[in-house]
């Protein structure tokens, strides 16, 4: 039994301290013996339905984002808008709700308090998305054009690109593609933002 906890350990590692259920039983670990290993002061530490933390995994300041996205990984969810920019530390937005994007065909998602679920006209592909501290989360480029598109201010915005760009997180010519079939509002505000960014 030792490897299986073991095994779970390493997943839950690499996930800021968290598994899901699902995990857990892929690790070899049965249900039974999960809930017996949740009970105080047991290995692990229910979170909620479906969610498990390591008992005396030290904390992190983004587990809250790992926690939100982790249940819903499966459906394809990956963590963006304002939430994104804070994983990569770019702009001063703080976010008041974990934002997760989904395809339009995962959209009927129970909602969770304190997760803003986002669902996009088709999946994300593979260049979209990143991989940041073990979580999956949209590119710099799309993060920043998709919180403009949902309200966030523009100097918070031009701030990000600013320090994306000095970061090398992102490219003008990345970014002018991803703003491409948005709005001419989010388009007009790429640009006023690249034109007051030094090359």
């Amino acid at each position: 039994m030792s490897d299986v906890h073991e095994q779970l350990y390493r997943i839950a590692e690499s996930q800021a301290g968290y598994f899901t259920a699902a995990q857990a039983v892929e690790a070899g670990m049965d249900r039974a013996t999960l809930r017996h290993h949740a009970r105080p002061p047991g290995r692990y530490e229910r979170v909620q339905r479906g969610l498990y933390r390591l008992r005396h995994f030290p904390s992190s300041p983004h587990e809250h984002v790992v926690a939100a996205w982790l249940p819903l990984r499966r459906a394809g969810a990956v963590v963006s808008h304002a939430s994104a920019l804070d994983l990569y530390g770019i702009t001063d937005i703080i976010p008041t709700d974990v934002h997760l994007s989904v395809s339009r065909a995962k959209r009927g998602l129970r909602p969770r308090a304190g997760v803003r679920v986002h669902t996009l006209e088709r999946p994300l592909n593979a260049s979209e998305v990143r991989e940041v501290a073990g979580i999956d989360v949209t590119t710099p480029e799309r993060a920043l054009v998709d919180a403009l598109e949902d309200g966030a201010q523009p100097e918070q915005i031009e701030l990000g690109i600013r320090q994306a760009l000095d970061r090398g997180l992102t490219t003008p010519r990345r970014l002018r593609e991803v703003a491409t079939g948005r709005s001419a509002r989010v388009r007009a505000a790429i640009e006023d933002a690249l034109a007051r960014v030094p090359a």
